[in-house]
Order: C-alpha cells, then structure tokens, then sequence
C-alpha cells in the first residue's frame, strides 16, 4: 500500500483507536442531534479538517489533499460518500457517538473501524 493509501485508511477510520472509560460515549441517533453536534464546527484529527453541513455536503482537507463528498442520514446512520484527492472512497453508513467534544465514526453501521474526531 502506498503512502497515500495509508494515509486514506487513517483519514476514514483508524484501527485499533484507544478509548479511555473516563465519560460513556452517546449514540447520535437522529440528523436533528447531528447537526446539532456538527453545525458550525470543523472536525479536526491529526492531519484532517472537515466540515459537514446541512444541506448534505463534507468538504475539508486530508493530508494535503481536498476531501469533497456527500452525506445523508439514513436509518440511525451517517451515510457518506466521499473523494479524497481525485481518488472515490465509496460509500459507507456509519454509526455516529459524541462525547463531549468529540465525535466518533464507525464504519460498516457501526461494526467495522473507528475514527474519533475533535469539534472546533
């Protein structure tokens, strides 16, 4: 795997994540609560800063790449289809948890990788 491919894994989902048992996380059921999370804020990790809006759209950086998609809530989930550089990531729903400042996705509908961002 390239580089760039390494660092496309890290951008959607990080394996393994460490999750510290200090505050439960809280499952973000329903667009209304998303939105209310995400409204406003940049969705930051190491390397990656994005934004998701209302009217459906993700647009950011990933590395030094543009990350362009869309989204949907679908079911429970955060459904999302995504570019990353030039390269589609495809789509994927995911299970969507808060915690304080934080914000987790996990792919697969919630059974696959983590990636835990911060809100700013």
């Amino acid at each position: 795997m390239t580089g760039r491919g390494i660092a496309a894994v890290a951008l959607l989902v990080t394996v393994g994540s460490v999750q510290v048992a200090v505050a439960q996380d809280t499952r973000i059921s329903e667009r209304v609560q998303f939105l209310q999370l995400v409204q406003g804020k940049t969705l930051t990790r190491t390397l990656v800063s994005l934004r998701v809006t209302p009217d459906g759209t993700i647009s950011g950086k990933g590395a030094a790449w543009d990350v362009t998609g869309q989204w949907k809530w679908e079911d429970g989930y955060f459904c999302r289809d995504l570019n990353w550089g030039g390269d589609a990531l495809g789509y994927n729903c995911q299970e969507v948890t808060a915690r304080g400042n934080a914000i987790r996705f996990t792919s697969d509908r919630g059974t696959g990788d983590s990636a835990e961002f911060r809100l700013r």
